[in-house]
């Protein structure tokens, strides 16, 4: 039995089955050779890109009236978890899934209809969340990066690093200083929302340069200078923006976590299979066990890792509170995936190492979710604060 199939018992359980079914179709479009080639010149995959866009994947929790599917987090792990577990990769989707829900949750109405349906039509790509920033890392609070209003027009100057896929963007949110943090009560305030047209940005005070990574990630460090953005630009009210990025952080960190999970099965799958059919002095090595509990373990973790982002976004579609949920779904779905993919390298020996195989590139992409979008140090101090109720650690 695939590891990504599982019995239905729900009509939930049924459109998750069917959205399973179709990504897994789509995907099979894309084979190894496919990523191996993306990967080798280290380009965007636009075609997967414009694929999952035109099958409405990327507008999955965009409302209907918008022009989106109107699904729920939980479909949209739905869709990510499968598209990991096909061995492709959902970097270049998973941020227009989550990212939008800013315009969505905070934005007004003029806003959400000038954006939302080109969305959804894939007439625009919001890919880029311009957050992080070289002196601040994830001291979000500290960002140096200012917009002083003029007239109708912010003017911003400053750099975010880390930024992914800026070059392949239509749109950024940006997070912005509004207000001096000498000027304010607590250091979350003054922070703000901008939504950058990059189509009209770049050359015009904003550059953006690639940073060459371990993995095909698309990333790059964006600078501002006397950038000037429209003030109808401003999502939300002025000074309140950090609070807006906290309020989408549990569906990021759901969606990646779920990203994980489909890691995990891919490289649990991957494992099996050659253990059972690698011969070595007479016998599978899948009968060592030596070979054989890592990639059952590695089985157990994802599985109970599964239920935690499941339940989690379960929590987050109800509209209950879930930060405990997401979180211990993100440190757990990684730290699985990563267990998978060092077992299923290991059971591979010197071939997991031979590009043909895709483990060495899933090996690569699946180590950067014990740093990003967040580091598992700082979700066990989350952990260890609000839900142990431990004295703060930072």
């Amino acid at each position: 039995m695939d590891v990504l199939d599982t019995p239905t018992s729900t009509p939930q359980d049924s459109l998750r089955d069917h959205i399973r079914d179709a990504v897994k179709a789509l995907c099979e479009r894309f084979p190894g050779a496919y990523w191996r080639e993306v990967d080798g010149e280290r380009r965007y995959p636009g075609e997967f890109v414009a694929a999952m866009t035109e099958a409405g994947y990327l507008s999955a929790l965009i409302p209907e009236a918008f022009g989106g599917s109107g699904l729920g987090v939980t479909e949209a792990a739905t869709i990510l978890e499968t598209v990991h577990g096909m061995g492709c990769n959902g970097a270049a989707c998973h941020a227009q899934m989550y990212v939008m829900g800013i315009i969505l949750r905070h934005g007004n109405a003029e806003q959400k209809q000038r954006w939302l349906p080109a969305i959804a039509r894939g007439d625009l790509r919001l890919q880029a969340f311009g957050v992080t920033e070289p002196t601040a890392g994830t001291d979000t609070t500290s960002i140096a990066t200012t917009a002083v209003r003029r007239g109708d027009r912010y003017v911003v100057n400053g750099q975010k690093i880390w930024t992914s896929r800026a070059e392949h963007s239509d749109l950024m949110v940006l997070l912005v200083r509004t207000t001096p943090q000498a000027e304010v009560r607590k250091r979350s305030e003054g922070l703000s929302i901008l939504v950058v047209d990059m189509r009209e940005a770049v050359g015009r005070g904003m550059t953006i340069r690639p940073i060459r990574t371990m993995m095909n990630h698309a990333t790059t460090e964006v600078f501002f200078e006397n950038l000037e953005v429209p003030a109808d630009h401003l999502i939300g009210e002025e000074g309140r923006g950090f609070k807006y990025v906290l309020d989408g952080m549990n569906a990021e960190r759901l969606l990646i976590a779920a990203e994980c999970i489909g890691d995990a099965t891919w490289f649990i799958d991957k494992a099996s299979a050659y253990a059972s059919e690698r011969v070595v002095f007479g016998r599978p090595i899948g009968q060592n066990q030596g070979v054989q509990f890592p990639i059952a373990r590695a089985y157990a973790e994802m599985s109970a890792a599964r239920l935690m982002v499941y339940e989690g976004a379960r929590r987050y579609d109800a509209g209950e509170p879930c930060g405990k949920e997401a979180n211990m779904a993100k440190l757990l779905a990684s730290e699985a995936a990563w267990h998978a993919a060092e077992a299923c390298l290991q059971s591979h020996g010197g071939f997991g190492f031979a590009e043909e195989y895709d483990v060495e590139r899933k090996f690569r992409e699946t180590r950067l979710y014990q740093v990003a979008p967040i580091s598992t140090n700082l979700i066990l101090a989350y952990i260890g604060e609000h839900v142990l109720g431990m004295p703060r650690s930072y």
